[in-house]
Formats: structure tokens, sequence, C-alpha cells
């Protein structure tokens, strides 16, 4: 994975996230926009094996990069709780 972050400024930004297609995308979309500090959260991707997905998210004034960092932290932790309910249930 790489990251390139292709426009910024104080509240909003378009960040290529290369090598990725819709599931991550669709999870970090969701995430964004359940937290109140975000406008806008989507992505585009022209198509899914020719190019790569562009996440643009748009805050109320909040760093988009500060938001993003915390809907991956969200993520993982969501991720990091199914992994341990699943462990427990397997284990049955």
């Amino acid at each position: 994975m790489e990251l390139n972050i292709v426009d910024k400024s104080d509240n909003d930004m378009h960040l290529e996230i290369v090598g990725e297609s819709h599931t991550l995308l669709n999870m970090l979309k969701s995430v964004l926009l359940a937290d109140e500090r975000v406008h806008t959260a989507s992505y585009d991707m022209k198509h899914v094996t020719i190019s790569d997905p562009v996440l643009y998210v748009m805050t109320d004034g909040t760093d988009p990069i500060a938001v993003v960092k915390d809907a991956v932290s969200t993520l993982i932790a969501e991720c990091d709780e199914f992994i341990s309910v699943f462990s427990k249930a397997a284990d049955v």
C-alpha cells in the first residue's frame, strides 16, 4: 500500500490509496461518515483494475489528516474486537 496526499487544505483532503479496493475504502468511508467532524467522505475509483482509489474528506475545520488517523484507529479497534469475539466463538 502506498498513500499520496493529492491535495489538502485546512478542512479537506484528497488521498490516493495505491493498491487498495472497495473493501478498505468502504469501511473507511463508513467510519468517517459516523464522525460528527466530517461533512463529506467519499471516494472515486475510475476502474478497479486500472486506477487507484482517491478518498475525499471534508471536515468542519478539523485537520483532515487527524480525522483520517482517528478513523483508522477506530477500524483497528473494531477488527481487534472481532478477532477476540471470533476466537472465543471458535473455541466452543
